[in-house]
């Protein structure tokens, strides 16, 4: 498992687990995009429910340029997260330079009715050599 998603971190039993790749059939160097598409799963290892209700990414390019993203939940959903049970989904995220990273929190709200936010791990986006 951890092979598939080499990038992941823990917060309040909760695991974010993400995978990126690069997706040469969307990007046009010579256009100045890049294209990557990320895997992400979360995983659920507490004993009560969370549902994941907004996201917060920092998107960086190669130039050190920095893009907040705000909004509520994720592809369109508020999922509800039961005991041991996981949420997966894809999306995508285009770059000016064949280079940046991107990171941020998922607030979630547990059964109690309590808000935390949990860390979505750092992971770097890096066009191959020979897409660049």
């Amino acid at each position: 498992m951890k092979g598939f998603f080499p990038h992941s971190e823990t917060t309040r039993e909760v695991t974010v687990r993400v995978s990126v790749s690069f997706l040469p059939e969307q990007s046009e160097p010579a256009r100045g995009r890049w294209f990557w598409a990320y895997h992400v799963r979360i995983e659920n290892e507490g004993r009560g429910a969370v549902q994941l209700v907004s996201r917060e990414w920092t998107i960086r390019d190669g130039r050190g340029g920095q893009h907040e993203v705000q909004g509520e939940g994720v592809v369109g959903e508020q999922p509800v997260i039961e005991p041991g049970g996981s949420f997966d989904y894809v999306s995508g995220c285009p770059l000016n330079t064949p280079t940046g990273s991107m990171e941020g929190l998922y607030h979630m709200v547990g059964e109690d009715g309590a808000s935390f936010a949990v860390s979505i791990p750092k992971f770097p986006l890096v066009a191959p050599a020979a897409a660049s």
